[in-house]
């Protein structure tokens, strides 16, 4: 009977070994059982006759029977089940810190360890000489003991939770192991019923690693910075060595197309020594260019303040842009109102950003366009326009505009010649003014650049008493709004200085 019954358990039991309790209770089930397997069949055949009361006696009796055997069993598993959780459970350690990441101390109002727990408390522990009675600034490298204090009288002093990064004394050094170990210790006050600190709960965690990385983005940043200083002289370098040939090469050719010291044989030697004129002026051009930006980037270019008419500045860059407008077809003009007045500025650096901007907006307008130089004044501020009917800038290229050497390239002004530094020299002396830069833009229909600058020099004074402001610039990101146009508001920051 028990080796049947094991078997029956074992095909219902899902593959679980067979409690020998259960066999115990069924086999016992099963005895009693017996007698009522007779019994009940025999007197329901008196009662209903042979042929109906015995099946139905049988049938009645196996119902029983297997019912009171699924009860059995079904309440033998269910409480071997809790008493395996029960049993489980017990094992578990009560203190839920156990189970979290890194120390957990227990401090009292002045800072003694009253506990210490956590999942990492073995590694800690190497780190700490007897923690539990003892002051916990004990443990902390000297030169952090002043942070711990403050912390922890900051606790006192109302905060509910201060976080601090400490680094501890290894006790006994090892060959390979470090001397300090570096820890972030977040510290949550747990106070009395009137409010004063009664103890600290404080969970410490190894930031090492954190560390390393931070040691690293320094070196790569000293790396860097070197990298760009080295360029910067490298420019400026090449730029001095160059413009000495490049002077040369224009007197020459004045020369020989003033034909001072004899005329020239025909149209084609004139036509190549013009050649060699508008190269060498244009090369000159980017050089010196080059030669602004390396001083902004190394912080070496010198604003000399001063006082400038506007109106008269704005007029004079329009007359000597004008020639190359007509030349192109582009009609040029400028609407300034009265009274714009003078301004305290750099007024070469003012008319050099003049001259890109507008130099910028003819170059990129086709013949039959147009550009104007507009100008307000608001308070302390001075706001310079320069707009066009040009080829505009696609949205998603607003991103590259003021960097240098770039040029935003497309299939309307791939074509177009230009070195990219034009837009980068205006956004960084406009920084050193203390200025903004915008540019808004729609494809095919124009472009709209606005300089805004302190009236009274104050701009400029104040990043002299920084002695920083960004370079090279990059203009902001564009809004949303990608549908038709394109808009770039306020230049970046950069480091470079004023000497």
């Amino acid at each position: 009977m028990d080796g049947l019954l094991a078997r029956l358990l074992v095909r219902h039991a899902v593959g679980r070994p067979v409690d020998r309790a259960e066999i115990v209770a069924l086999r016992r089930l099963t005895l009693a059982v017996l007698p009522a397997l007779v019994a009940v069949p025999a007197i329901l055949t008196l009662v209903f006759g042979v042929a109906t009361g015995l099946p139905i006696g049988f049938a009645l009796v196996t119902a029983l029977y297997l019912l009171g055997a699924l009860v059995l069993v079904s309440g033998l598993r269910l409480g071997s089940e809790r008493d395996e959780a029960e049993t489980v459970l017990a094992t578990i350690p009560t203190d839920p810190y156990e189970y979290c990441p890194g120390l957990f101390l227990t401090l009292d109002a002045t800072g003694i360890v009253r506990a210490a727990g956590g999942r990492d408390r073995q590694m800690f522990l190497s780190f700490l000489r007897e923690p539990l009675s003892r002051a916990f600034v004990e443990q902390v490298h000297v030169s952090d003991r002043l942070a711990f204090v403050q912390a922890l009288d900051e606790l006192r002093l109302g905060a509910d939770v201060v976080v601090t990064d400490l680094r501890l004394d290894r006790p006994v050094i090892g060959l390979d192991q470090a001397q300090f170990l570096n820890v972030r210790l977040d510290m949550t006050a747990v106070r009395s019923d009137d409010g004063t600190l009664a103890g600290v709960r404080a969970q410490m965690l190894d930031i090492e690693g954190e560390m390393l990385m931070r040691d690293e983005v320094v070196r790569k940043e000293e790396e860097a910075s070197a990298a760009h200083e080295i360029k910067s002289r490298f420019l400026a370098a090449v730029s001095h060595e160059m413009r000495t040939p490049l002077n040369a090469i224009l007197g020459f050719s004045d020369i020989l197309i003033g034909e001072y010291f004899g005329k020239l044989e025909n149209d084609r030697q004139r036509e190549y020594v013009q050649l060699i004129r508008q190269s060498g002026a244009h090369l000159l051009s980017v050089v010196n260019t080059m030669l602004d930006m390396s001083k902004i980037e190394a912080g070496r270019y010198e604003l000399m303040l001063e006082d400038v008419d506007l109106a008269q500045s704005l007029t004079e860059c329009e007359r000597m842009l004008s020639l190359q407008a007509q030349t192109k077809g582009v009609k040029l003009t400028s609407r300034l109102p009265k009274g714009l007045g003078e301004i305290s500025a750099d007024g070469r650096a003012l008319r050099q950003i003049v001259i890109n901007l507008v130099g910028n907006a003819i170059k990129f307008t086709d013949a039959g366009g147009a550009v104007n130089i507009d100008a307000a004044r608001h308070g302390n501020e001075v706001t310079i326009s320069i707009s066009d009917t040009g080829i505009g800038i696609a949205p998603e290229k607003m991103a590259l505009l003021g960097r240098p050497f770039t040029q935003v390239q497309n299939d309307l002004n791939r074509n177009y010649e230009g070195s990219g530094l034009g837009l980068s020299l205006v956004k960084g002396l406009t920084a050193l003014h203390g200025g903004t830069f915008r540019i808004e833009s729609r494809p095919g229909e124009g472009t709209v650049v606005l300089v805004t600058l302190p009236a009274d020099g104050s701009g400029a004074r104040a990043i002299g008493e920084t002695n920083m402001v960004e370079f090279p610039p990059r203009l902001a990101e564009t809004g949303t709004d990608l549908t038709r146009g394109g808009k770039a508001p306020a230049h970046d920051e950069a480091k470079a200085k004023i000497a």
